[in-house]
Parts: structure tokens; sequence; C-alpha cells
């Protein structure tokens, strides 16, 4: 499990405001090195970002919100921000906080503030409604809330982003009626233009050798790739359902989600939960961590509360794997993203490919209304966020190289 549960009181870490710091990153290029070296980004292309300038050039407080598929995407945000020559603040998970010394130096200087994903963060919350507020800067948001290495699908999307947006165009409002914030949806397409055996050979290889299982190197790569999930899966059903399971990926996956959170939320919540995973996650974790960064606790109750929090771990990790993302036609770039969640799911790290491009394209601006939406219904912001943001993903997937078996 990823060290992304920080175990000691949460402390606000405020953006750089200055502007001498980003303009000498983006000057020398470092965003670019950065991903070509540790992402294997190696190419982009901006679409739309005459869209951006125009709402900047008007003065309108301007939120961005991408999809969220690899860890390179807040980077390659660096790329919008040099081609509208604007500097941005962005929101970023605390735990980001505590990976070494240069990544929260990066993230800061470069307009990076911490939120509080397992409490209310009124400090983030805040700084983000002020940031839309001032106009200073644009916004960028994740409304996925996670990474998902499945770039062709959009997850469920957090409703704070439309909390963040209506709450600055009411201040903005009250300042100067003419005064508005816009929200842009943005899709970070990445297209892998190598040769995907080259690419995933050597990662299946070392599955493979870790299940000893005999090396399948001349099998057709879809059905091996196909296999080693199936595997995967498979130990994880005996591991917490006492064997495996039957009937179509989809249910097999479900039940197992199910079986992992379905104790945890009676036990915190009072009753089971359904639908989308991130939510129902963020939830638990609200209920479990915060007693355990008082320090005061005894180590029995702890070491249960890491083991529900590994299973709500494990939970995301099998949500995170589309039952039908291999079906044909299937692109080079679905089986990269593929083979890439298995070794991040086994190791916690994996291995960059390379000749990866990404597209990064500009929706039209979504004029955010003052007036909140009814209970009941799907907020309207939300809904046109996600439905544009699905549109663009569909068109631009188009453009991926179909896999074509040797």
């Amino acid at each position: 499990m990823q060290n992304i549960i920080i175990e000691k009181p949460y402390k606000f870490i405020a953006p750089h405001r200055g502007n001498w710091w980003p303009t000498l990153i983006q000057r020398f290029r470092l965003v670019d090195y950065y991903l070509r070296k540790h992402e294997g980004v190696e190419k982009y292309q901006i679409r739309g970002a005459e869209k951006l300038k125009a709402s900047l050039d008007a003065g309108h407080g301007v939120l961005l919100t991408p999809n969220h598929c690899r860890y390179a995407d807040p980077l390659a945000m660096g790329w919008l921000s040099r081609a509208v020559n604007r500097h941005v603040f962005a929101m970023a998970s605390w735990h980001l906080f505590h990976q070494g010394k240069f990544i929260p130096w990066a993230i800061r200087k470069m307009g990076g503030f911490s939120v509080y994903r397992e409490g209310v963060d009124r400090q983030s919350l805040d700084t983000a409604i002020d940031a839309l507020t001032t106009a200073q800067r644009p916004l960028v948001l994740f409304p996925e809330g996670a990474v998902f290495r499945s770039n062709d699908r959009l997850q469920a999307l957090l409703d704070g982003v439309a909390f963040i947006a209506r709450s600055a165009a009411k201040k903005r409002q009250k300042e100067n009626p003419d005064h508005k914030v816009v929200v842009h949806p943005v899709a970070l397409k990445y297209l892998f233009h190598g040769d995907i055996h080259t690419a995933v050979d050597p990662i299946l290889k070392d599955i493979e050798h870790r299940l000893t299982w005999t090396d399948s190197s001349e099998r057709c790569l879809i059905a091996r790739i196909q296999n080693v999930g199936l595997g995967l899966l498979c130990l994880k059903e005996l591991e917490h359902l006492g064997a495996p399971q039957t009937g179509s990926i989809a249910d097999r996956q479900q039940r197992l989600i199910d079986h992992l959170l379905h104790p945890v939320e009676t036990k915190w919540l009072g009753r089971t939960q359904s639908g989308p995973i991130i939510p129902r996650i963020k939830a638990l974790r609200m209920k479990i961590i915060p007693d355990m960064i008082q320090g005061n606790m005894e180590n029995g109750e702890r070491s249960q509360r890491w083991k529900e929090l590994a299973n709500l771990y494990l939970a995301q990790q099998v949500a995170s794997y589309p039952p039908d993302y291999l079906d044909h036609p299937v692109t080079v770039t679905r089986l990269l993203e593929t083979v890439e969640r298995y070794e991040e799911d086994l190791t916690d790290r994996n291995r960059p490919a390379r000749n990866l491009e990404v597209v990064i394209e500009v929706g039209d601006a979504i004029e955010v209304s003052t007036e909140k939406p009814p209970k009941g219904i799907e907020d309207p912001l939300m809904s046109k966020i996600r439905v544009d943001l699905e549109s663009m993903l569909e068109r631009l997937s188009k453009e991926a190289t179909l896999y074509k078996a040797r």
C-alpha cells in the first residue's frame, strides 16, 4: 500500500504566490525534464488554448478541471500554463508534501497548496475560493479525486468542485455583478507511440515469475495480459473470500469490493453503501483516521484500523480496472495502462514507459451560476463538466493506435 495516509496532525501548506520561482522553472524547462525522465512523457500538444486565453483576458475567475489518469497530470498542466503565459494555483493532497524534500518544494513553488482529504479542510477551501475570487491565476482541481490509469474512462466526480466554484461566484458577484467565475474542463489524453511488446514484456515476465508461471511471451499479448489480471484477481479472492469466484469479471470485482467495504461501512457508518468508490472510501477515512493522528491509541486498535485502511486501498485498486477495457478493438495505450497498473498494484511503483505524448485540450467555458441546485438532483455544473470531459475523451481516444497482433 502506497504511503497516502500520514499518521500525524494535519498542517495546512499555503501556496507560494510569487512569480520568480515558477517563471524560472518554466524558463529552464524543468517540467519537460521531469516528465521525460520520470514519467516517459516526451511530447505534448495544446488544443483550445485560445478559449482559456479569452476567459483570462475577460478577467474571469478561471477553474480548470482536468481528468486524472496519471501522476504526470499536474505537471503536464504546466505546459498549458506556459502556452497561455499564466501561472496557476493547484490543490494537492497533503501526502504529496511528505515525499522527500524536492517534490514538496516544487509543488509549493509552482502554486500548489495542500488539502486534507480525510477531513474538512477549511483553510484549503478558503484558499481555493480566494484564488477564483481574486482571479489572480487559474485554479486547477482534479474532480475525480484520485488517479485511475484508465485514460479513456472518466470516474465519478466529487461535488466539492461545484461548492468551491459557486462560493467564489457569489463572492465575485457581490463585488461586481459583471465579475464571473467560469470552468474550463481540460481533457488529458496520453498516446503511446512506441513498441508495445518491448514496453510491457519485461513487466509481464517479472509478474509471471512472481506468480511462479512459466514464460508465456509467445502467447497473444491481449490474452497474456488478461490472464495475469485474472490470476491476480483469483489470488485476492482466495485471500479475502476463501476461494476463486464464478460469474463475470464485473460481478466478481463488485463482490470483492463489497466484501472489503461492507464490514467497515457497517462498523463506522451504521449501514452499507453503494455507488462510486471514491466517495465511499472518503467517508470511511474521515471516520477512521482522526483518532489515529492524536497519538494516544493502543497498538491493537491502531493495527485494526490500518487493516481497515488496507482493505479500502485494495477496494480502490480493484475498482480501477474497467472489466471491458481490453475488449476489441483495443489500443496499445490501453494495454500499456493495464500492465502499468498491475506493476504498481504489486510493487507500489512502476517503471516509466517511453514514447508517450499527451494531448491537452481545453473545453468551452462554463459560466458558474450562484444558484444552489435543489436537493436530490445531480448538480448541473458537475453534470456539464462530466459530459464535456467524457465527450472530449471519447473523441481523443480515437487518435490512439489500435493494437495489431504480431
